[in-house]
């Protein structure tokens, strides 16, 4: 059996988002794999988020009001990213929380 993973890496840390088991034609040797993925390659062929999910991690839409100029901020650093807004606000809101507090 082989499996397949969608996980996220930030600095040190690897997040697993889904893990699943995955047809053995379409599923290349891990080294190979790791490799394709190491150099930027896409290797979403090799994945099936049809069935991707996050136990534990619900989404729950909220809204909040920002000043003008802070959108404009946020705009700026999504179109340097190649990201939406939304992406930029939920990593930095993300990576202020992982923080260990005092």
């Amino acid at each position: 059996m082989h499996w397949s993973a969608v996980f996220t890496v930030r600095g040190d840390k690897t997040r697993i988002i889904s893990v699943q088991s995955s047809p053995a034609k379409e599923v290349e040797r891990s080294d190979e794999f790791d490799k394709k993925f190491d150099n930027g390659e896409d290797v979403s062929k090799y994945l099936d988020f049809s069935k991707a999910n996050r136990p534990g991690r619900e989404q729950k839409r909220v809204n909040v009001d920002f000043p003008v100029w802070m959108i404009q901020s946020l705009d700026r650093e999504a179109r340097r990213l190649g990201v939406p807004r939304q992406s930029v606000i939920k990593v930095w809101i993300a990576e202020r929380l992982e923080k260990p507090h005092p």
